[in-house]
């Protein structure tokens, strides 16, 4: 699968780099703060878009999360190895597909080509491995195969018997009653008869009719959704890494799964921290492809809004918070964009040390941007007489908060 051409990140001045406060991440898991301090080369995974319709607020949300987290582990020196799936063969695709009465790989590829669109725009940062669930067939059965006496069949399908990893339920925190409630409404299938657990989980699916399937060692059939992303995952970065990331939505069961599935295979920890953002909003429901209530990124695009200011939208939210769109957001956005820009046109400003010192404690505080946008907002409001100031001002902004002025 290819990936999109991510933009070039400026890097950050090497003694302000030093002062940088320690990163702290919100882990799910544990529920509290954690420290962030790879060595050397950071691992990061996001789980990506089942590509049916097109890149709405919610997911530009999510990205931006990881965009910015990136941007930390790079300001810090650090390397960085970023993986992320596309499910470019699931149920939702193959319905649309069907009730359209379009080819389901066309419609995987263009869906796909228009999510890396939207990124580029935003200027996220493309990962090295961009992996779909079709390339990762092999994998996904090689893991399977890896999960032994785990893995029982119902009919023509495997299953996962989650309790076979005794730290089931550790990522998300919930009790088996609250993921029994969840469980079905995510794309589970509680009440199927003949398995084990209602919330074991769906590892390989034999063929339906009228759907693809590819021939396997373990029989004709295609991927589990959860199966998947642990492949690619562990493939790519290896067990142990350092964050796994999504939307809060994805806390349970597609985390919860993938990372018991893991460790089963592996006898060793699926990632070190899982951090989860929040849900966008809209019309008082969450944005979803299956409600149809979304604001698309690539309809801003083409109504000529500048993406910087669909970024900047984004960025005024805590990614851990639930939030709603409204007009204003981008309104308010557009009006900071043009405050910003205007500022650093000026032949003269402020120092940017001081600026650069608040953008780096806001962001290492759980990548806390609605108080790295207040600190740009006031360095604007300051006259200075440094020739250097803007210059300096814009490669912080960029590299940081991803915002080119």
């Amino acid at each position: 699968m290819r990936a999109w051409t991510g933009p070039e990140i400026p890097t950050i001045d090497p003694a302000a780099r030093d002062e940088m406060p320690t990163l702290r991440l919100h882990d799910t898991r544990s529920g509290s703060l954690v420290d962030s301090a790879p060595e050397g080369t950071a691992r990061l995974y996001v789980c990506g878009i089942t590509p049916y319709d097109a890149t709405h607020l919610g997911h530009a949300a999510t990205y931006l999360t990881f965009d910015l987290l990136q941007r930390q582990w790079l300001a810090r020196g650090l390397d960085v190895v970023y993986t992320q799936n596309v499910t470019d063969v699931d149920d939702p695709l193959l319905e649309r597909a069907e009730a359209t009465g379009e080819d389901w790989q066309a419609l995987a590829e263009r869906e796909t080509e228009l999510f890396r669109t939207d990124m580029t725009a935003l200027r996220m940062r493309a990962p090295q491995h961009y992996v779909g669930a079709v390339e990762s067939i092999d994998l996904v059965t090689d893991l399977v195969a890896r999960l032994g006496e785990s893995v029982y069949r119902v009919d023509d399908d495997l299953y996962f018997d989650v309790h076979a990893d005794a730290a089931f339920g550790s990522v998300s925190n919930l009790d088996e009653e609250a993921m029994r409630a969840v469980f079905g409404e995510r794309g589970g299938d509680p009440d199927r008869a003949g398995k084990r657990d209602p919330l074991d989980c769906l590892v390989w699916q034999a063929p339906r009719p009228g759907e693809p399937s590819w021939e396997s060692p373990l029989g004709p059939g295609r991927p589990g959704w959860h199966i998947e992303c642990a492949a690619i995952a562990l493939q790519h970065l290896g067990t142990d890494f350092d964050v796994q990331g999504g939307g809060s939505d994805l806390a349970f069961p597609h985390h919860e799964m993938s990372a018991s599935e893991a460790r089963v295979a592996t006898g060793e920890e699926f990632a070190r921290a899982f951090v989860h953002a929040g849900m966008v909003g809209l019309d008082g429901e969450k944005m979803s492809k299956s409600k149809g209530n979304l604001v698309l990124v690539s309809a801003l695009r083409e109504a000529g809004t500048d993406p910087m200011a669909v970024r900047l939208a984004l960025l005024a939210h805590h990614y851990r918070s639930d939030w709603e769109w409204f007009d204003t957001d981008l309104t308010q956005a557009k009006d900071r964009l043009r405050r910003w820009r205007t500022a650093v046109e000026r032949p003269t400003g402020a120092p940017a040390g001081a600026l650069v010192a608040d953008l780096a404690a806001a962001l290492s505080d759980d990548l806390d941007a609605p108080r790295a946008l207040e600190a740009v907002d006031a360095w604007t409001a300051l006259d200075g007489t440094d020739a250097e100031a803007s210059q300096e001002v814009r490669a912080a902004v960029d590299a940081l908060l991803g915002v080119a002025l």
